[in-house]
């Protein structure tokens, strides 16, 4: 804890922390040392206490949580954490429609590919081809650093490419393995949707799109989202590597449990 808090008390750093990325909950944490931002929240309300707590920071510190979209693994613990600890939402009009996050006490409108800026740190939201009413990810800018957070998409379009060329760090989904799915324990409606192009990304395509972004800039490559039943970390670490010339130290995992300890951009 001591060391976690020492992290996130540094200052004039852009640096992120997953308190757990899979199919049961999803929440990143991104700091510059003065700004603190939670991108989800997938956990309930004391378990999201107690992730947070984990990595130093108590829900009270929190600037802003940002919305990517609707569905539970995201959302779940977004109203009962706003509404506990007075922090304000940041979210789509589409992801408010949805009518699943109930009311909050600070309330602000995402417009995608607006940018806008919560103290210190600038967020471009993106849209992104996934099956939900308005679903953006971010990238964030601080310090002279960037981080795109790249999940829940069904495919790699160019729009995306375009918008998360250049970043210094990257959390990528690699949700399933094509042939995992295909042979997995999901019905064949589910099978369809996750693999569909409003969707979640492959391994494979979560390489061809990593490709196209390009790798010299990029100082960590964060798996995420990573499928319970439909992947295994070896699997998606397996389609990267050899984008990388076989060396895996810029390589890491962000696990449902527990999560991802703080990553400084440098």
């Amino acid at each position: 804890m001591e060391a976690a808090a020492s992290t996130a008390g540094a200052r004039d750093r852009l640096r992120f922390a997953s308190l757990g990325s899979g199919s049961k909950g999803n929440a990143t944490l991104v700091s510059d040392g003065e700004t603190h931002l939670l991108v989800d929240c997938g956990f309930g309300l004391r378990e999201a206490e107690r992730r947070l707590a984990r990595l130093g920071l108590h829900p009270g510190q929190l600037d802003a949580v940002l919305v990517t979209h609707e569905h539970r693994d995201h959302l779940r613990g977004v109203g009962p954490l706003a509404r506990r600890h007075g922090v304000p939402v940041y979210l789509t009009p589409g992801t408010w429609l949805s009518g699943r996050l109930g009311e909050v006490p600070s309330r602000h409108w995402i417009t995608p590919q607006a940018r806008f800026r919560v103290k210190g740190i600038e967020i471009d939201p993106v849209t992104v081809p996934h099956d939900a009413r308005e679903p953006v990810q971010f990238r964030l800018a601080a310090a002279g650093r960037r981080l795109g957070l790249l999940t829940d998409l069904g495919h790699p379009s160019v729009h995306v490419i375009e918008a998360f060329r250049g970043c210094d760090a990257l959390l990528l989904e690699c949700n399933h393995d094509v042939h995992l799915l295909q042979t997995g324990p999901y019905p064949p409606r589910l099978k369809r949707r996750v693999g569909g192009q409003w969707g979640h990304l492959a391994n494979a395509q979560a390489a061809w799109l990593l490709r196209r972004l390009g790798l010299d800039r990029l100082q960590r490559i964060v798996c995420s989202h990573l499928s319970e039943h439909n992947n295994r970390p070896e699997l998606a670490l397996e389609a990267l590597v050899p984008l990388l010339d076989g060396d895996d130290s810029r390589l890491t995992m962000a696990a449902q449990d527990p999560g991802l300890d703080w990553q400084a951009i440098t």
